[in-house]
């Protein structure tokens, strides 16, 4: 079974390695939506594969952090595309959330990735 919780976090950013001309080298923002998902077995008595507050816990001092903030100068995220951000939160939460087996990133309503963590990735097309 796997649960998700989502969370909003308006940031600013932009990003430094496009070409001069690109609209995403101009400082922006977004409403970010990152969906945490974790993964595991019911629990036989709770019902249920883990507390949301739980999830909400282990993701609030990352949403501190991230909220409300200029991604850019966050170690790190130098160059905070959608793909380096969810690596960079699985990167952080992983030790804290048991199960972790996504995050999704969302910079509009219709654009953003998905990370299932570095074991899971395969090289694929690139337009590096």
């Amino acid at each position: 079974m796997e649960i998700y919780k989502t969370f909003w976090l308006e940031a600013a950013h932009r990003l430094p390695n496009v070409h001069a001309g690109h609209k995403c080298a101009r400082l922006h923002g977004h409403s970010f939506r990152v969906d945490v998902h974790v993964r595991g077995p019911l629990g036989t008595e709770s019902g249920w594969v883990m507390d949301f507050a739980d999830v909400k816990a282990a993701f609030e001092p990352l949403h501190r952090r991230l909220d409300h903030n200029y991604l850019n100068e966050i170690e790190g995220l130098e160059n905070p595309t959608s793909e380096n951000l969810a690596i960079w939160i699985w990167n952080r939460l992983e030790p804290e959330l048991p199960g972790l087996c996504a995050v999704a990133v969302a910079e509009t309503c219709t654009s953003g990735c998905i990370y299932r963590g570095p074991e899971r990735e395969t090289a694929g097309p690139s337009s590096d």
